[in-house]
């Protein structure tokens, strides 16, 4: 451990902790010319007395332990360059969500009678290939599970050999790719053929995911980097009227991930509310070619940016070395009964046993790293098996983005495409998420409540499964009130399709608010939390890990693809909202322990291991 002294930016600020600045990284990898090297203080001044704050040659001071315990905390400016990834982030969110939006009725309604490009006006139901709703919520949730399994991919690409920056180019070049394939299977001509144009929407839909899951698990990372590479630690400010105040990374790193996930909303509500009238009114194939367009600004700002951003190089086996350390921990405590097993993984001194402090002259030769390092590993392992319960909210969620459409065509639209209704959600959150920000949280403070992240993961599940009791109440009703009762989307005797059940499609607004909330709470508080618990050499892949866990639950979803028809969607509500609900109560059983370690685990500080790294001269240097 070296002499430098900082806070880490996952901290909750409750101590200055020593840690270990980066290793100088390659030029190209850090934009050394706009940052400031970091302040390290010499021996002198860490014996200067706890109660003085230290300052660095550019007259930043550094609060005391009292100052840090008394001052109030407030977010630091947020560097322009974060804003660009967020623009970029709402350009990809504006081509996937306006792309996936009209995938349910191309997949499942027929081709309008007289309509070539699947088109139907105003009073009419867009279509394409009429292959039921069982089809296109199978395709849906494999489109969902494949786009959400491909950031463990990108991810190892990312840390092991590309880094971040490179890996989003490339997986962005990929998407195109799969846009222009979906563009393809849309074509009037094609469209003429189903089985032919399913064929080449199956290859695109492949070839898509593939691009998205390299671009998610590294474009969050990036956004918070670009002030972490700035204020790594905490320093004094003081404000106008004299206040003396400190500037909080963590606290900031929290607001910039509330207003990336607002960008998303934004992309994904103009995409979705623009390409469903496309579809309406113009065809699929314009509602795919659009979303193409805006993608392609993607790469532009990418390109323009790419001596602004702050980056990390990859580091080459640190995944490796953490499995490995992981192996080493778990020798001697496998059973044959799993639940000793998982106890013994709960040990005390399940991580203590095996840092190289402990081991000596045992220790492997792979083990290069030091004792925090093992920490920090520790704390990115906790973070994952908190991530093992996002399934079960994300079974809820996705009833958003399939069976709640078809809901809403079997009631009275009044004018509104069916799926225009679901855009309720992203106006929520683009509507919620600043009041979340500016009023509920810090009133919840103010009021001596610490609404902690383990705490607003389990309201987002109880939300979660609320919403899919107000989704199951209104089918119900669709039930007793339509004119072809348990079977509303079928055909009348006559064979004209069924009437409407005569109510009004925006009592889906109940459903969508509490998915609103319950995505503030759960994902949004998710991604913070793999961005500030894990190691900064393992951030993608634990990122992915959390992305991840939306293909596990798009998996779980085909298992209720049986009861994603009438007369069964009732049931198939109840029975999320029942999964839901019984995930609150075990995380939160599993987990509240964790929940009192949440300022223990943000004050570890950070390792000295980077893993592989460039020299200046190019050549990998010597892992530290």
């Amino acid at each position: 451990m070296s002499g430098a002294y900082g806070l880490d930016l996952a901290e909750v600020a409750k101590s200055n902790a020593p840690q270990v600045l980066d290793v100088p990284a390659a030029p190209g990898h850090v934009n050394e010319k706009n940052e400031k090297e970091l302040y390290i203080p010499d021996d002198s001044s860490q014996s200067q007395s706890r109660e003085e704050s230290s300052t660095d040659p550019d007259g930043k001071e550094y609060p005391t332990p009292e100052e840090v315990a008394t001052l109030r905390r407030v977010c630091g400016s947020v560097p322009w360059s974060s804003f660009t990834i967020a623009v970029i982030e709402l350009c990809e969110r504006f081509s996937y969500y306006g792309t996936t939006v009209v995938f349910v009725n191309f997949i499942q309604q027929p081709l309008p009678e007289g309509s070539t490009t699947g088109a139907a006006g105003t009073d009419g139901q867009a279509g394409a290939l009429g292959m039921g709703q069982r089809a296109s919520t199978g395709l849906t949730t494999f489109n969902s599970m494949w786009a959400y399994f491909m950031p463990l991919v990108g991810a190892y690409m990312a840390d092991q050999y590309w880094g971040r920056y490179k890996t989003i180019q490339i997986s962005i070049f990929v998407a195109i790719v799969g846009h222009i394939i979906l563009i393809m299977s849309a074509l009037p001509s094609v469209i003429a053929h189903p089985e032919r144009s399913i064929a080449c929407f199956s290859v695109g839909l492949i070839i898509f995911g593939i691009g998205t899951g390299g671009f998610k698990p590294n474009i969050s990372p990036l956004i918070a980097e670009q002030y972490e590479s700035r204020h790594p630690k905490q320093y004094i400010k003081v404000q106008k009227n004299g206040e003396r105040v400190i500037v909080d990374p963590t606290m900031t790193v929290s607001r910039i991930y509330m207003y990336f996930y607002l960008m998303i909303n934004l992309g994904a509500l103009s995409g979705q509310i623009g390409m469903v009238y496309a579809e309406k009114y113009v065809g699929f194939w314009l509602s795919f070619v659009l979303p193409t367009c805006l993608f392609l600004c993607c790469p532009t700002i990418m390109y323009l940016m790419r001596n602004k951003y702050a980056r990390r190089p990859p580091t080459g086996s640190v995944l490796t070395k953490a499995l490995k350390l992981w192996g080493l921990a778990m020798k001697g405590r496998w059973s044959l009964n799993p639940i000793q097993t998982a106890k013994n993984m709960r040990s005390n001194d399940f991580w203590e046993s095996v840092k190289p402090s402990r081991l000596g002259q045992a220790k492997p030769v792979w083990m290069t790293f030091d004792d925090i390092w093992v920490d920090e590993v520790r704390r990115g392992f906790k973070a994952c098996t908190v991530f093992l319960w996002i399934p079960l909210f994300w079974l809820a969620y996705n009833q958003m983005t399939t069976n709640l459409i078809s809901q809403a065509a079997t009631m009275e639209l009044h004018g509104a495409p069916n799926d225009l209704i679901n855009n309720i959600n992203p106006v929520s959150l683009v509507i919620f998420i600043p009041i979340c920000d500016l009023f509920l949280y810090p009133g919840l403070e103010r009021m001596g409540i610490r609404f902690t992240p383990l705490k607003k993961i389990a309201w987002g599940f109880g939300l979660s499964s609320a919403s899919m009791i107000a989704s199951a109440v209104t089918q119900h009703y669709i039930y007793k009130l339509g004119a072809c009762g348990n079977y509303p989307s079928g055909e009348t005797p006559s064979g004209d399709p069924c009437e409407p059940a005569p109510i009004n499609v925006w009592v889906q607004t109940i459903p969508y608010f509490l998915i609103a909330f319950s995505e503030i709470f759960t994902s949004i508080t998710a991604l913070e939390y793999a961005f500030t618990k894990a190691p900064k050499n393992l951030r993608s892949v634990v990122t992915s890990i959390f992305l991840f866990m939306s293909a596990v639950s798009y998996a779980l979803g085909q298992a209720f693809v049986s009861l994603s028809a009438d007369p069964l969607l009732t049931w198939n509500y109840m029975t999320i909202a029942i999964l839901a609900a019984l995930g609150c109560v075990g995380f939160w059983t599993t987990h509240h322990k964790l929940d009192k370690e949440e300022d223990k685990l943000n004050c570890i500080p950070e390792s000295s291991f980077r893993g592989r790294q460039l020299s200046h001269g190019g050549q990998a240097a010597m892992e530290c």
